[in-house]
């Protein structure tokens, strides 16, 4: 297995790996901070994970922390539990918070994702800040889950 960041010829097999994996599609547009989305590949150099982040520009604050956000996470089936999901958020995180000097980093997952949930609370130490409630194109609402880099990184 081989961890590396993302390239934007990338971008066509991480979007396959998302319309096999998630109910949410996300757009090539969003690759827009490659310095902070990794992918996987098996032995053969195929894309079977990746995790897609940016730094949060929203805020009208301008005294706001410097933030990153999650905006997908897939890891094809096959390759579940070996750990991949953990490590590409944790290179991810490692480079918001060294080369954005971001503060903490946040995502959105649907309420019924146990599995989701247990990665990002239970391994990864996030804490659910909100609910937002109809989320999801589909209805269903999403915890907005945050993590502090406070003396991670």
């Amino acid at each position: 297995m081989n961890i590396r960041l993302a390239r934007a010829e990338d971008v066509v097999d991480m979007q396959q790996a998302n319309l096999v994996n998630l109910p949410e599609n996300y757009h090539i547009r969003l690759f827009t901070w490659p310095q902070l989305s990794y992918v996987a590949e098996d032995r053969k150099g195929r894309i079977v994970g990746y995790v897609l982040a940016k730094i949060d520009e929203e805020s009208e604050d301008k005294s706001a922390d410097v933030h990153g956000h999650i905006n997908s996470i897939s890891v094809m089936r096959s390759y579940r539990r070996l750990g991949l999901a953990k490590k590409l958020m944790l290179l991810s995180q490692e480079a918001m918070a060294s080369v954005y000097k971001a503060k903490y980093v946040s995502l959105h997952v649907r309420e019924t994702n146990q599995a989701a949930i247990g990665l990002y609370r239970d391994t990864l130490g996030f804490e659910v800040a909100n609910t937002e409630k109809g989320y999801y194109a589909d209805g269903e609402n999403a915890y907005m889950m945050r993590l502090d880099f406070k003396n991670k990184f």
